[in-house]
């Protein structure tokens, strides 16, 4: 029998593996990390999703762990050179979240460009303003995408129904793949020049951390507004915060942080700055079809031995 320890407690979409004699499940939510630490030493699987970190120290305390399951996209909360020096399988779930994600960050956009958040607190502290929260269309606007993958592809397909210019860098993206979504692609520089919407859908890694900062700020236009569904650290969130003060950015509309829950909450507390705590992938949809794939690739690699979504 195989141990698999769940450091989240919802198991919706996972009955196919709960309910496999082959496995022993247990559920510990959110541990810390000396607990993980200590736990860790007695399972051959683990679930996480992003509010757990699996550190070298982590993976140094595991002495029969052989998968680690990311239920989601990314896996920057995993060290996988650590893993993958003691033979350890990563994989997660790539495309689950991915309509959840995109639909998440149309409703920032319109949200921020309609002042959707601020209208709703004066109305119901019983204020009746309209001519401070006059908006502004997406039609006719330029939308720049920074990562043209799954999320930024689909974002871009609904986004073309509002009739938006849509252009989008991604060093990555193949010319077939931008003409299937009506996209033109487009150099960084162009982008922060050309666009009124900022919408990034890129990984984090060396090139792109901090990648939105003062440097970046200063070549886009006056009045652009910058939304971020994807990974925290890839803005400057000190620069970004100076900008929308400024007014260089009207406003922006952010659902990840460089660090989750904030230390730093100099952004979250800006004029302008519309946010939500890493809310883009809590769809209950999203949340059962995430944890049955995983589930899935879990069972096909301990039972059949078959490695499905493996990062590492």
């Amino acid at each position: 029998m195989y141990k698999i320890l769940m450091t989240y407690d919802n198991t919706q979409g996972l009955d196919a593996l709960i309910s496999n004699k082959e496995f022993e499940v247990e559920v510990h939510n959110k541990p810390s990390q000396e607990e993980l630490r200590e736990l860790i030493k007695d399972y051959d699987g683990i679930l996480i999703r992003s509010e757990v970190k699996i550190t070298s120290e982590i993976i140094e305390a595991a002495q029969k762990l052989k998968f680690i399951g990311r239920a989601g996209t990314g896996v920057d909360n995993v060290d996988k050179d650590a893993a993958s020096s003691k033979g350890i399988i990563v994989a997660n779930v790539p495309g689950g979240n991915t309509i959840s994600a995109a639909e998440h960050t149309i409703g920032l956009m319109l949200s921020l460009a309609r002042h959707i958040p601020e209208s709703y607190k004066s109305l119901k502290s019983k204020k009746w303003d309209r001519k401070n929260f006059v908006g502004t269309e997406l039609f006719g606007k330029t939308l720049g995408l920074i990562g043209l993958g799954r999320i930024g592809t689909e974002v871009a397909k609904r986004l073309k129904v509002f009739d938006m210019k849509i252009i989008a860098y991604d060093p990555f993206a193949g010319q077939d793949i931008a003409k299937e979504s009506g996209v033109e692609l487009k150099s960084l520089d162009d982008i922060f020049a050309q666009s009124d919407y900022i919408s990034i859908h890129s990984p984090l890694n060396d090139s792109t951390r901090g990648m939105i900062n003062a440097a970046a700020i200063k070549k886009m236009k006056d009045g652009v507004r910058i939304v971020n569904c994807a990974r925290g650290p890839v803005i400057n969130e000190q620069d970004l915060s100076e900008a929308v003060k400024s007014g260089k950015v009207a406003g922006a509309a952010i659902d990840v942080f460089a660090k989750e829950p904030p230390q730093d909450w100099t952004l979250v507390e800006t004029d302008r700055v519309l946010v939500t705590p890493h809310l883009a992938a809590s769809t209950d949809e999203a949340q059962v079809r995430i944890a049955k794939e995983i589930g899935e690739v879990l069972i096909d690699f301990f039972i059949k031995g078959i490695k499905r979504n493996v990062v590492r």
